[in-house]
């Protein structure tokens, strides 16, 4: 039995081939609303690459700094590598993304370790027992 993927009882075949004005019908009000305003000159630029790598169909990762752009029908399949503000991290678009942001995919934070204090740290560290 294989799992069908949908997104708002949209199928992907569908969904992929649906264009952008008929996808904004069916995003929640946050993502319609960034839509319906349109583009900024970052993403215009992405999405021109982006269709520019499904015509040629090339497999290398597109690199980006562009975190603020949401996952439309047009990306689903294609390699990115997000900036997080210090390195990139790879990122593939699949049909669960939909409607989500690049950024949310390549976090900024990461969880901190510390090691065990050094010599000299604490007053306590400067006891040395005789035995």
């Amino acid at each position: 039995m294989v799992k069908t993927v949908t997104y708002y009882g949209k199928e992907e075949a569908e969904l992929v081939n649906m264009s952008l004005e008929d996808f904004i019908k069916i995003m929640p009000a946050r993502q319609r609303r960034t839509l319906k305003r349109g583009f900024t000159p970052g993403q215009k630029i992405l999405l021109e690459k982006v269709r520019e790598y499904k015509a040629k169909d090339i497999k290398k990762p597109l690199k980006t700094h562009c975190r603020d752009m949401l996952i439309v029908p047009e990306m689903v399949g294609i390699l990115f590598m997000v900036y997080n503000g210090k390195e990139f991290k790879r990122v593939e678009a699949t049909i669960e993304m939909l409607g989500h942001y690049l950024g949310e995919f390549s976090g900024t934070r990461r969880r901190i370790q510390h090691g065990s204090p050094g010599v000299g740290a604490t007053r306590s560290s400067k006891f040395i027992p005789l035995k």
